[in-house]
């Protein structure tokens, strides 16, 4: 969903007293500050700002849309099928439900299948695009006459939901989920009925209790209970179930053959378990630490509604097929989304075995720690010492993106031995840190609120619908944990449990509670199971389903649970972040990067996306169509936790080949990220372009030092080579021209030999990073602090103020421009002139189409008879653009200048669309956006003619648009 990037500034790219126990620890609120404590922090469970929304009083109470039979506790969130429970936008029954092979909507008539089995692409090959299996309706599945007002979720499980209908006279329950070809219904008052909504159904077996149909090219049977027969009257199929109230439907797969024998042989195979109803599903993982292996179990329940089968049948995506063990797959298979499913047949649980291959709390500094590398690594740190964080803004993902940045200065700074730098950025995420996790009285900003009702722990500001809508809790809360991690090695009281460490595994929790006994927070609440990755909008109210784009931010998150647990000896939490680490990876690979090029539409034409959604993927971003942001997004942040992207080099090169396509050239923005992108694939070429840019500007989380750090150090050690293993979680190998290098981090009190698969040994001293080539580094430890006196666990934040970033809700009219410009307002009746009285206008959404660069239904303001001198200097502009609740939108301006008045346009600015967030409140869109295009040249305006066009580039929804006394145009003229 709206992802921790909708408005970053490269645009520029929710009770009483309450007793909860958190491990042995007492946690306690005070009933006059409403503060919960945990350790030395706290959090608030007074109300502090907006809290999720959606229909009817989901606030306040979002089990309404939950059965009495449901299962208690807290509601998931971030799932495939969200929007069924969190009703926002459809507020009767949920947008389509893409659960694969099969999608689903929900009516109030019934349960509505999709299978489609051909993408629709969009866009081009060099362009934005995207390519989605859109949910088309083929059958709809009800009871005679059902009208339900609403439908409600009466159950759920790891991967499955229960949605039920009832309208005082009839009932309905059907389940659903990943991979199952079957969906089941329970039903009452009335014949089941199966209607053709997708054209004509050709019936091609209809033997007593079994119907077997096609509709648009997509095979279906119905299995009623023994006894029962099917009646067909034209596009109904109709059975009165023989008065036992339950049946099932499933969508057979693809077969070389379509003759009635074969479908009929798959309809008997199908058929042994059709009775057999999937009542749970739950997954159960384990790391063999000895042999750097995951081995995930992803089990079923069935109910045997007749009969004594108890296994069925289930379709595996790419990641888990290619990692199954103990089972042969059939050769059967759907196509989905996600390429290829292949079926399992009979079977109650199926494994996958993959292997973990390490991270690092930072690549080695083979090659910076001496000489001029060593000087050039050196000044960039100075150059930063004084700011750290270099916080772009206040709210949770900034503040995570500034202490993600201060932590691999810490990281790097102690490497090379520069204890000044290492300190000052120890220090600012040590106070920046006990800010945020300590609630004081009446406090809204820097602080932690607990929803008792949502089950979700909010932090404000909060950003990028991540209160209203609980988006990205994983992208925000895994840069706070990760600097945890490192200060943790630094000082390790800082993070004990009755110290900071409660907090942290509170933030753990509401976005990937690792504890199915913890009722506070929903189980793995970001994390799908059985899909393999991370969703990030909390509600997943699109009609494409749930979506996310950065999913290397969803491992940053996993990385760090990796590293608090090795650093705090939590090994619980160690084992759920490498348990999402392996499997995400896997996923990343398939899904993002498409390494095997087998998931992908062939004539998508792309090699990777920015986003991936339940329906498909798209080449896009939700804040920029530049080609650098939308492969960018699924690269950053650049931490020792992310050299899974390292694992198919040739992949890299790939990608970066086509930015560089799409592009029409080398990267211009985010040079840094992709450098060190590449630098996993080719760090030579990587190397060579830093060298060749050294006045690139950096990403707003990144370093100069960091880059650099990386990208000559990747140059010294090689590719990452994925073929050897360590019985150790921090350690890596790397391959240079035959010659590798075995890397481990030991960040405990004791010395440590860290074994390889292939048999070589490393010793590692207490609190140190060793390699193979005998070079040591400092790497915290668990028994001391940092060198000389380590400051206060008190200390005030020393974050810098946002520079660049402007508020979300600006003041309600604009301050007097300051400089003497002329200042146009854009006024009500399209004109542009002196301010006026508040107003609004409202930019039309673009029907879901891309309209970057080309105005339609513009609102259109024009000033005429100007006679004006060119002062040299640009054109700026300041527009108020409020997009509410909306998601998804981008908004353009375009102004061009008819210098003579003749009718022609001498000088026409476009500038790139401004992606609007999901939260109500005006945000500004200014000249800082940068020229789209350009063309002809300013000049003196005699009698001219200057004209704004704004209009929606992007984005199904309208936007307004703050006028009269809020937006306005200064003209560079005098």
């Amino acid at each position: 969903m709206t992802p921790p990037a909708t408005r970053r500034t490269w645009v520029v790219a929710a009770t009483s007293a309450l007793a909860l126990a958190l491990g042995g620890l007492a946690v306690v609120t005070t009933t006059p500050a409403q503060a919960a404590t945990v350790g030395a922090g706290s959090y608030t469970t007074d109300r502090v700002g907006p809290l999720p929304t959606g229909c009817g009083d989901m606030t306040t109470n979002p089990r309404q849309f939950a059965t009495a039979d449901a299962p208690p506790g807290p509601i998931p969130t971030n799932d495939w099928w969200s929007s069924l429970l969190w009703k926002r936008t459809n507020c009767s029954y949920s947008e389509p439900l893409h659960a694969h092979p099969v999608s689903y909507q929900p009516s109030g008539d019934g349960l509505g299948l999709s299978a489609t089995s051909t993408p629709t692409i969009s866009g081009t090959p060099t362009g934005v695009g995207e390519y989605k299996y859109t949910y088309s309706e083929d059958i709809r599945v009800g009871v005679a006459a059902l009208a339900a007002p609403v439908v409600k979720v009466d159950g759920w499980t790891d991967w499955t939901v229960t949605p039920y209908w009832n309208d005082g006279a009839r009932t309905m329950r059907a389940t659903i989920g990943h991979g199952l070809p079957f969906a089941y219904f329970r039903t009452s008052g009335g014949d089941a009925l199966i209607n053709a909504t997708g054209g004509s159904a050709t019936v091609w077996s209809n033997n007593g209790a079994t119907i077997g149909f096609t509709v648009r090219g997509h095979d279906y049977v119905a299995y009623a209970p023994t006894g029962a027969t099917w009646s067909v009257n034209g596009g109904r199929i109709t059975s009165n179930l023989a008065g036992r109230g339950y049946f099932s439907v499933a969508l057979l797969p693809s077969t070389p053959s379509t003759d009635a024998t074969s479908r009929a042989e798959l309809a008997t195979t199908y058929g042994r378990y059709a009775h057999a109803h999937v009542t749970g599903t739950r997954v159960s993982y384990a790391y063999d630490q000895a042999t750097s292996t995951v081995t995930t179990t992803y089990a079923v329940t069935t109910t045997a509604r007749e009969g004594t089968a108890n296994r069925t049948v289930v379709s595996l995506y790419p990641h888990q097929w290619r990692s199954l063990t103990g089972s042969t797959p059939l050769t059967l298979t759907y196509p989905s989304a996600r390429g290829r499913m292949k079926v399992l047949a009979g079977v109650d649980q199926f494994r996958t075995s993959m292997k973990f291959h390490g991270v690092l709390p930072e690549v080695p500094a083979v090659a910076t720690g001496t000489g001029a590398d060593l000087t050039t690594l050196r000044n960039q740190l100075a150059a930063v010492r004084g700011n750290p964080m270099d916080q772009r803004g206040g709210d949770t993902y900034w503040t995570g993106k500034g202490l993600g940045r201060a932590a691999r200065i810490v990281e790097i700074a102690d490497q090379v031995g520069d204890a000044e730098t290492r300190t000052a950025a120890l220090n600012a995420i040590r106070g920046t840190l006990n800010d945020w996790l300590t609630a004081t009285p009446g406090e809204t900003e820097g602080v932690f609120h607990y929803d008792r009702n949502w089950g979700t722990l909010i932090g404000y500001p909060a950003s990028y619908g991540s209160d209203q809508e609980l988006n990205d809790h994983h992208f925000h809360y895994g840069y706070y944990i990760a600097a945890a991690a490192t200060l943790a090695k630094f000082d390790p009281t800082w993070a004990r449990q009755d110290q900071y460490g409660g907090m942290i595994d509170l933030l753990i929790r509401d976005a990937n509670n690792y504890d199915r006994t913890d009722n506070r927070f929903p189980y793995l609440r970001d994390f799908d199971i059985y899909a393999g990755h991370d969703w990030a909008a909390g509600h997943g109210s699109f009609n494409a389903g749930n979506n996310q784009e950065s999913s290397s931010e969803g491992m940053n998150f996993a990385n760090a649970l990796i590293q608090w647990g090795q650093a705090t000896g939590n090994t619980a939490v160690r084992d759920a972040g490498i348990f999402i680490h392996t499997t995400q990876a896997a996923a990343i690979h398939e899904y993002w990067f498409d390494v095997t090029n087998e998931n992908y539409p062939s004539a998508f034409g792309h090699s990777t996306v920015g986003m991936v959604w339940g329906d498909g993927g798209a080449y896009a971003t939700w804040f920029s169509a530049d080609p650098e942001m939308i492969q960018g997004i699924n690269m950053l942040p650049v931490t020792g936790g992310h050299l899974y992207l390292g694992q198919h080099p040739a992949s890299n090169r790939a990608n970066y080949q086509e930015l560089v396509r799409n592009n029409g050239g080398e990267p211009t923005v985010w040079q840094d990220i992709l450098w060190q992108f590449l630098a996993l694939g080719d760090p030579d070429a990587a190397l060579a372009k830093l060298r060749a840019n050294p006045g690139y500007t950096p990403e707003e989380g990144e370093s100069r030092a960091h880059t650099f750090h990386w990208v000559r150090n990747l140059a010294a050690l090689g590719l990452v080579q994925t073929g050897i293993t360590a019985n150790h979680p921090l350690a890596s190998v790397f391959q240079r021209n035959g010659a590798r290098t075995y890397v481990a981090s030991n960040i405990t009190a004791a010395p440590l030999t860290v074994t390889f698969s292939d048999g070589t040994r490393l010793a590692v001293p207490a609190g140190k990073t060793a390699t193979s080539g005998a070079y040591t580094w400092s790497g915290g430890t668990a028994t001391g602090g940092v060198t000389g006196t380590p400051p206060p666990t008190t200390a005030p934040p020393t974050t810098a103020p946002p520079t660049t970033a402007p508020p979300t809700t600006p003041p309600p009219t604009t301050p007097p421009p300051s400089s003497d410009l002329p200042t146009r307002y854009l006024l009500p009746g399209g004109g542009l002139g002196a301010a006026g009285g508040p107003a609004t206008s409202t930019v039309a959404g673009a029907g879901g189409a891309n309209r970057d660069g080309t105005p339609t239904n513009p609102q259109v303001f024009t000033a005429t008879g100007l006679d004006l001198t060119y002062a040299g200097g640009q054109t700026t502009f300041d527009l108020f653009l409020d997009a509410g609740n909306a998601v998804g939108n981008g908004v353009q301006m375009r102004v061009s200048y008819d210098l003579t008045g003749n009718g022609s346009w001498d000088r026409v600015e476009t500038y790139r669309y401004f992606a609007t967030d999901p939260v109500p409140g005006y945000e500004r869109y200014t000249q800082q956006s940068g020229l789209h295009s350009a063309t002809g040249t300013l000049g003196n305006l005699s009698n001219g003619t200057v004209k704004v066009e704004v209009w929606s580039a992007i984005g199904n929804n309208p936007s307004t648009l703050g006028i009269g006394d809020r937006s306005l145009v200064q003209l560079p003229h005098s």
